[in-house]
């Protein structure tokens, strides 16, 4: 099969079968993952989110795969190894940098119009930021002094101090960079000082390697109601491995490919007001081989250290399986000294 989607440049129809395999081995959630960076390179990107009722969803994505792992490898391979890189709440490896870049230079959509304008608007204030990076950077947000004729003005996210708001449109323009952290502060300093030379891309090459990286990476995609395999896919049995998804994982990310692949509806209903929630505030996935078979609500309580499993709901017709063995990995990575199951 290998050979017959290598002739088709654009990937194939495959049937439902190999796509659910295709995907699975794409992702490394069939044991095959070896390492956090190499893991990393697999997948593309991790998504940063503060909520974390379980686990960081960058710490939960890898587990998934890895079981569990020292997180503080992944913080070694941004700040001190730097072949990762955080940029617009990712994390990416350092060879996509000229990619990175390029979408940094981009004014295609209205956003990039929008936190253009807003830095014209704002020029003098840009400057002071930018000012007081060069001379005593690496700074925390907050160790950043507001510029002595800087108005304050209410803002419904970012308060009075707007020090937030200028810091993340000169990131995703490429002017500063997030060059480490302090528990959940971010420490900034100037980008130049932080990305190594890399190459210029032009904005449609980027967008075309993005693409291809990111078809390789799921391996499956959803084409205008097919299923389509990328042409380097590799297909073959999956081991019945059991382990829980974040809900920021790849595998699940894109509603509608999973809905066609697994007949799996899924959202994440921490928005939702509790009183309409279906199934709860952070509730996982459960993968078992090449299927979704279910759905569980764990959330760890890091002062007893306690790892309750608050809702566990089985899709239609199947059986339950023993989640013995992925609830003690969890529990061991992170810390948990027991685990409680609600009584339903």
């Amino acid at each position: 099969m290998r050979d017959r989607w290598s002739r088709t440049a654009g990937g194939v129809p495959v049937s439902l079968e190999e796509a659910r395999r295709i995907a699975v081995q794409a992702q490394w959630l069939d044991g095959g993952a070896r390492g956090v960076l190499q893991t990393v390179r697999r997948l593309g990107f991790l998504q940063l989110d503060p909520i974390s009722a379980v686990a960081p969803p960058q710490h939960l994505v890898l587990w998934s795969r890895l079981g569990p792992f020292d997180t503080h490898s992944l913080d070694r391979l941004l700040w001190k190894e730097r072949k990762l890189v955080e940029w617009d709440a990712f994390l990416y490896p350092a060879e996509h940098l000229p990619i990175l870049k390029a979408f940094m230079r981009r004014r295609d959509r209205p956003m990039d119009g929008h936190i253009v304008a807003w830095l014209k608007e704002h020029a003098a204030f840009r400057r002071h930021v930018l000012r007081e990076l060069r001379e005593r950077g690496p700074l925390l947000s907050r160790e950043i002094e507001d510029a002595p004729s800087h108005k304050r003005e209410e803002h419904r996210w970012w308060g009075q101090r707007k020090m937030g708001l200028m810091l993340e449109c000169l990131s995703v323009r490429g002017e500063v960079a997030v060059v480490g952290r302090q528990g959940k502060q971010r420490l900034w300093d100037l980008a130049e000082r932080w990305y190594p030379e890399t190459e210029t891309l032009p904005l449609p090459k980027a967008r075309r390697l993005y693409e291809e990286q990111r078809f390789r990476a799921l391996g499956v995609r959803l084409d205008r109601g097919r299923l389509v395999a990328h042409p380097g896919a590799v297909d073959g049995p999956v081991p019945d491995r059991v382990t829980f998804l974040s809900p920021f994982d790849r595998l699940i990310h894109d509603r509608d490919r999973t809905e066609a692949l697994w007949d799996f509806f899924y959202r994440l209903e921490m928005y939702v007001p509790a009183a309409k929630r279906e199934y709860g505030y952070y509730v996982l996935p459960i993968l078992h081989g090449d299927r979704l078979v279910g759905r569980i609500e764990p959330v760890f309580d890091r002062r007893e250290r306690v790892l309750h499993v608050k809702g566990l709901w089985w899709q239609a017709g199947q059986k339950p399986i023993d989640l013995e063995e992925p609830l003690e990995s969890l529990a061991a990575f992170l810390g948990a000294t027991r685990v409680t199951r609600a009584r339903r």
